[in-house]
């Protein structure tokens, strides 16, 4: 398993992504500040944590990564596939990040950092193009489609071909563990084709394959190479935040990404 561990921080990386090209790292809750339903690497300012713990999170981050905590670009996530291009780091004068669900740049002196708890972590990489991007898929994003919509703006912004881009599903909520209600089922059978094999049934209840939904779409809008981090943020909570797992009351675990 690919994870690595620097600092006190314990994170994951994909080993398709080349190191001597990009900075990235999935960082787990281990190594923070933080206590409580939050403990330990919190990076979510809106959950009800501490701001200045989570700063100190977000510094110890950025120290151990190696990147200019000034050098940060991030984004306040509503559910949906809004993109932001961030032609340099975000002015502290912005005070709340804008909002997005996609933040992609092609400036090495941009950190991109996005926060997740259980929906999907997609990290993008045309090491052609050398242009980087990063998504974030719950159920409403995953209908959106802004696994595709992100592949789309790395082709307008930065000429990125789809079977040229690199792109790597992180840990997320697994079927097995995110069942769903009737609205969204309906939902998830007018949004694809063939629904019924992204809907499996465990005991009652019909779950939502979140990780085969966002790769199918990836697929669909030509991206060819496709790593699965195949890990469980409800499962593991030791190493993630799990919104559904613990209830509604926990933190947040970051991406980082950048070129190096």
């Amino acid at each position: 398993m690919p994870f690595a561990e620097r600092g006190g921080l314990r994170f994951f990386q994909f080993e398709s992504f080349s190191p001597a090209s990009i900075t990235h790292a999935v960082l787990t809750r281990r190594g923070g500040v933080s206590d409580g339903p939050f403990a330990k690497l919190n990076v979510g300012l809106s959950v009800g944590d501490d701001p200045a713990r989570v700063s100190q999170n977000i510094d110890r981050i950025f120290t151990v990564m190696d990147r200019p905590r000034t050098s940060l670009f991030d984004s306040f996530l509503v559910h949906g596939n809004g993109a932001l291009v961030a032609g340099g780091p975000r002015p502290p004068e912005w005070g709340k990040p804008p909002q997005g669900d996609i933040i992609l740049t092609n400036k090495p002196n941009v950190t991109l950092f996005m926060r997740y708890a259980d929906c999907v972590p997609l990290i993008y990489v045309d090491p052609v193009k050398r242009a980087l991007a990063l998504a974030h898929a719950g159920w409403r994003g995953t209908l959106l489609r802004v696994a595709a919509r992100a592949v789309d703006e790395l082709r307008i912004h930065y000429g990125s071909r789809p079977e040229d881009i690199q792109v790597g599903i992180g840990p997320a909520i697994s079927v097995r563990n995110y069942e769903i209600g009737a609205e969204v089922v309906a939902e998830v059978q007018a949004g694809f084709t063939d629904a019924s094999k992204l809907l499996p049934r465990f005991g009652e209840g019909l779950h939502f394959d979140l990780i085969a939904a966002n790769r199918r779409v990836l697929e669909e809008a030509g991206v060819r190479n496709i790593e699965i981090a195949g890990l469980c943020t409800f499962d593991d909570q030791q190493d993630w935040f799990s919104h559904r797992g613990s209830g509604g009351k926990t933190g947040r675990f970051g991406v980082l990404l950048a070129l190096r």
